[in-house]
């Protein structure tokens, strides 16, 4: 049987805490053209969407109820109120790249980063890039946007399907440091961030087109 030494006992240690591959782009090449623009913005209008939220991570897991209110084209507030004898609540403003959680910071640290919270409400907005890849692969379109050959560069993966954005995940040093999936047919939008161990899952997930909301909602 090997013997394995301290120094080999690390390595296999921190190899075990690093995050996955990312596996080659599938599909057959395709043009960027593909991807709609209609998932850059938000649906048209004013839509409140309602959910179960639960985040998880080594130190914790705490979870509630919760509600997102999103006015087209690129504004957003979230609001999470923690369920159980532990009480509370929170609420983020998002305004296109700019994101606004007030308070103690709470809540900030349950969320990913602003270019993924936005896709977990279904918008695209990551930096625009001329190293765009792109596959398709039946009615699925994938690409990578961003330069994968820039040290410490930062790829963008997308699938969208159906003209909606399914999932996005955020590449570097060739491995997977956070995803979010939309499983809207289930009811499910899950954040991924693997090197942390730290998840965030939206459950029960209703939608509704709304009236405008009241301005004071947008107030910081």
């Amino acid at each position: 049987m090997r013997q394995w030494g301290p120094v080999g006992l690390a390595c296999l240690g921190l190899a075990g805490c690093l995050p996955p591959r990312a596996l080659p782009l599938r599909g057959i090449p395709a043009s960027p053209a593909l991807i709609p623009r209609a998932v850059a913005a938000l649906p048209p209008g004013h839509v409140r969407i309602r959910f179960r939220w639960r985040v998880r991570d080594p130190q914790f897991s705490v979870g509630g109820d919760g509600a997102a209110r999103t006015a087209a084209p690129d504004s957003a507030r979230l609001d999470f109120v923690v369920g159980g004898a532990l009480g509370g609540s929170g609420h983020a403003l998002l305004f296109d790249d700019t994101l606004v959680a007030p308070g103690s910071g709470g809540v900030r640290r349950y969320l990913p980063a602003t270019p993924l919270l936005w896709a977990s409400l279904g918008r695209l907005a990551v930096p625009a890039a001329a190293d765009t890849v792109v596959r398709l692969q039946g009615d699925t379109v994938r690409a990578d946007i961003g330069a994968p050959g820039v040290l410490h560069g930062v790829v963008w993966r997308i699938a969208i399907a159906g003209g909606q954005l399914t999932s996005l995940s955020r590449l570097q040093g060739g491995r997977v440091r956070e995803t979010v999936v939309r499983e809207l047919d289930r009811g499910r939008i899950r954040y991924d961030n693997p090197g942390a161990h730290r998840s965030l899952t939206l459950t029960q997930i209703r939608s509704e087109p709304v009236p405008e909301f009241d301005p004071a909602i947008w107030r910081r």
